[in-house]
């Protein structure tokens, strides 16, 4: 039997004194005992630190066991998992997005799990518009809509473009199985100019959208066609499902809606020459810009890489294609104008000139100043002339498109003829072009002047408008024909020069952090919603010159695969930027709803990028929402 001379037990009762000495003896204890510092875990998903690991891995084991190694191992702050490697402490100072979760011991708790984000709640996201209304009222009801829901053409005269919209609205607004049942069952539409033969700069955009509380009918008006068009993509964005219902609803009815564009041209520019784009990307384009009322397809058709339209007065110009599956047939381009015609869509195509052209002397070596100095386009030779003059015709039909009657094949009154970037060395170097110079008493520069002149005429006399871009005004400066509008790519200070003298322009400025060059991929679409056009223009009437801008789409690294989620989500920034009102300007307050839009382009089948990408077209850097990326 063992002996315990230290301890004694006994069945009698220890007394009240006993009890005050041995809690006396405990606390004396624990407070004897080193005090210990709480560690807390913070959890990073989809996060990395990559390069900066300690000896040891954890891989296999639970969550819980790698905490415990972590924290019986020297210089350790934390571990990713499941990959079980362990981290420095200094590891958050270079976190990266990667597809494991990083662990990491810090000195305060971590802050409470956020619920996994839903769609915005309509006190963030309101109203559920892109781009946001002229001006609305609106109410606090939910209606129910019919899924039988008929679109009636109530205009004077009916029209196949109102019908054609009618059907894409029906398959857009109603995309899920739902009962025939609901307070709203029609949507009356009335159109008070019914020419739909093709929309043109300066036509009346405008509508009123009105949607009722309880069983009456919605009603649209608008003077045009194309007003009556972005009536009907309102209205699609403020229908959505129920799903605990099975119904579609529109809430905080009723809706009055009267809304106008601050601009009236709204664009975005695609390059077929740097890269191919194909008939169906082409397409899916156009079918994405009437979604945020982008109303212009601005076609840069040309460029020294490649020329890939037929010319039928000049069948050897598409010699300068990539290869022969990497053409345009006329029929292909009438049917792409077409197709945008229907969706309110203006095509302006560019060739562009006297630069940026030496895909032209495949075919033609004539317009070319030599076989080994290319660009620009041969001054010196009237056959380059000749040749504008029927490419252009070709276009244009040789007259300017009125209502009813459209002209050529691209109807469009506006033509774009380039001009920017041009090095007039090669005329200085090849001896035919410099003894031309020299005849007319002219430099190289003089040499450039007098070619963009020329063509600008050469368009004018065809009906149309020129678009040039500013180098043009850069030289000619008030001796520019008035008729040139002119479209400003670099710094706003010349913005403010062109419109000071009066000219009519279109902006994008390259130049700067806010670019609406959409080539430049690191440029956020928050910034892109920053750049106020008029921003440094003094006065009112100086800002109406300008007519509006585009996102500038150049091709040199985007091709059919990733077109769509480099031009959206940022595409979206400048038509609210150009479509509503200035003081409509808080990025900040309008991300809910852009993380909304691109949503919405995502259930539409456009491969919009997340909203909130450091580097335009990435994916998703992990699993999660679309209202969260």
């Amino acid at each position: 039997m063992t002996h315990h001379s230290s301890v004694k037990f006994t069945d009698r009762p220890i007394s009240s004194t006993m009890f005050a000495v041995l809690g006396a003896a405990l606390l004396a204890c624990a407070s004897a005992a080193p005090a210990v510092d709480p560690v807390y875990w913070w959890e990073y998903p989809f996060s990395d630190c990559g390069f900066d690991d300690v000896p040891g891995s954890c891989q296999g084991q639970s969550v819980e066991q790698c905490k415990a190694m972590c924290l019986k191992t020297s210089g350790c702050g934390g571990f990713n998992y499941p990959h079980g490697v362990l981290k420095k402490t200094d590891c958050l100072s270079h976190k990266k997005p990667s597809t494991v979760t990083l662990y990491v011991i810090e000195s305060t708790p971590p802050p409470p799990t956020a619920p996994t984000p839903g769609p915005p709640p309509p006190a963030t996201n309101f109203p559920p518009l892109w781009p946001y209304p002229a001006k609305f009222t609106n109410g606090t009801t939910t209606t129910s809509v019919d899924a039988g829901l008929t679109f009636t053409d109530m205009s004077s005269t009916k029209t196949n473009t109102i019908a054609a919209a009618f059907a894409r609205y029906t398959n857009l607004v109603f995309w899920h199985g739902a009962k025939p049942t609901g307070d709203i069952k029609t949507v009356q539409v009335t159109v008070e100019n019914t020419d739909e033969s093709h929309p043109q700069l300066g036509d009346d955009e405008s509508y009123t959208l009105n949607i009722p509380s309880g069983a009456q009918a919605v009603s649209i008006t608008a003077k045009t066609i194309w007003g009556a068009l972005h009536a009907l993509e309102s209205f699609s964005q403020l229908v959505r499902f129920d799903h605990t219902l099975a119904q579609y609803v529109v809430d905080a009815t009723p809706w009055s809606i009267t809304d106008a564009p601050r601009f009236p041209h709204r664009g975005l520019m695609i390059d077929t020459s740097r890269h191919f784009q194909t008939l169906a990307s082409i397409r899916k384009i156009v079918d994405s810009l009437p979604y945020a009322k982008i109303n212009t397809l601005h076609w840069h058709m040309s460029d020294d890489q490649s020329f890939p339209m037929q010319s039928k007065s000049h069948p050897k110009m598409w010699d300068g294609a990539y290869s022969e599956v990497e053409k345009y047939t006329q029929a292909d381009i009438a049917a792409i104008v077409e197709y945008a015609r229907l969706r309110g869509v203006r095509c302006m195509v560019e060739f562009d000139m006297p630069g940026h052209a030496s895909s032209w002397c495949k075919g033609y070596p004539e317009v070319c100043p030599s076989t080994t100095c290319q660009t620009p386009l041969n001054v010196a030779n009237n056959a380059t002339f000749d040749l504008i003059t029927d490419l252009l015709n070709e276009m244009t039909g040789g007259k300017a498109s009125t209502s009813g009657n459209p002209s050529g094949l691209f109807p469009e009154n506006l033509i774009h003829l380039g001009g920017d970037e041009v090095n007039t060395d090669c005329w200085t170097k090849v001896p035919a072009v410099q003894a031309w110079l020299t005849a007319h008493n002219m430099t190289g520069d003089d040499g450039y002047a007098y070619f963009v002149k020329r063509a600008a005429s050469i368009a004018m006399a065809q009906g149309r408008r020129p678009v040039q871009w500013v180098e043009v005004f850069d030289h000619f400066g008030s001796k520019l024909d008035k008729r040139t509008i002119v479209h400003v790519w670099k710094d706003k200070s010349t913005l403010n020069a062109v419109v000071a003298a009066g000219y009519n322009a279109l902006i994008n400025n390259s130049p700067g952090s806010n670019s609406w060059y959409l080539d430049h991929l690191t440029i956020t679409w928050d910034a892109v919603y920053g750049n106020e056009p008029c921003e440094t223009i003094p006065d009112a009437a100086q800002c109406a010159l300008v007519l509006g801008g585009q996102g500038e789409m150049w091709g040199e690294t985007v091709d059919a695969s990733d077109i769509q989620s480099t031009v959206w989500p940022r595409l979206g920034a400048i038509a609210e930027r150009l479509w509503s009102p200035r003081d409509v300007n808080s990025s900040a307050a309008a991300k809910a709803r852009m993380e909304a839009f691109r949503c919405r382009l995502n259930r539409r089948g456009i491969s919009a990028a997340p909203v909130n990408n450091g580097q335009a077209r990435e994916s998703p850097p992990g699993p999660g929402s679309c209202f969260n990326q």
